[in-house]
């Protein structure tokens, strides 16, 4: 039997394009606002649409919030979702995982900064789906490196401390991309500084693993 491939009218390509453009926007104001500085009326002025059209689309704040935090954080699973697939050495997942991370601070910076101001307010609205959504992939991810330490293949380490340690310096270059500019002497983060960021970072932790030494 053939599975039937959805169909995609042109209304809700239009639909979903439109989302996009509003999440994108209320990213911003929320990054630059927090929740309670934003306003319905900034996002749509943003999204170059009427507050009545965002209010269609997102009935209230609150609703275009969590929409915010949730895509950004699926994002963040479906780019690093079976760590075990994306290489057949640590070192290759290593810099695989590494450099999908570090695109995530490229290209959402802003929904970054979103989901940093979140979590360091106790995560009151994205608590319970960091719990259903974010923890089991967790759990098989530090299985994986106890696997690789159990057979030899990269130096003894804390798992969990392992991705905790890589969230932190690759999402630094999202969440405190002001302070980095300054320091480099950046008026703005260039591809070729995330690129030179994730040579930095991956090395450091493959050599901290012996992941390059080992097969």
């Amino acid at each position: 039997m053939i599975e039937k491939k959805p169909k995609y009218t042109k209304q809700s390509v239009n639909r979903k394009i439109l989302e996009s453009r509003i999440l994108r926007s209320a990213e911003i104001v929320f990054a630059s606002k927090g929740f309670s500085g934003a306003s319905m009326e900034r996002i749509a002025e943003i999204s170059k649409i009427s507050k009545q059209n965002l209010i269609y689309y997102f009935p209230n704040k609150d609703l275009l919030y969590r929409k915010v935090l949730e895509e950004i954080l699926d994002i963040w699973i479906e780019k690093l979702s079976f760590l075990e697939n994306h290489g057949d050495t640590p070192e290759e997942v290593i810099r695989n995982y590494v450099r999908e991370k570090m695109q995530i601070s490229r290209l959402y910076p802003n929904g970054s900064k979103v989901f940093a101001h979140e979590i360091i307010s106790g995560a009151p609205v994205l608590k319970d789906y960091l719990i259903s959504h974010l923890k089991p992939q967790f759990d098989r991810d530090v299985a994986l490196v106890n696997l690789w330490i159990n057979k030899g293949l990269i130096e003894k380490t804390d798992p969990e401390h392992l991705f905790f340690t890589i969230w932190a310096a690759t999402q630094t270059y999202a969440d405190f991309s002001t302070q980095i500019e300054v320091l480099l002497g950046k008026s703005d983060l260039t591809e070729p500084d995330f690129e030179r960021a994730e040579k930095a970072v991956t090395d450091f932790v493959v050599r901290a693993l012996g992941a390059h030494n080992k097969k």
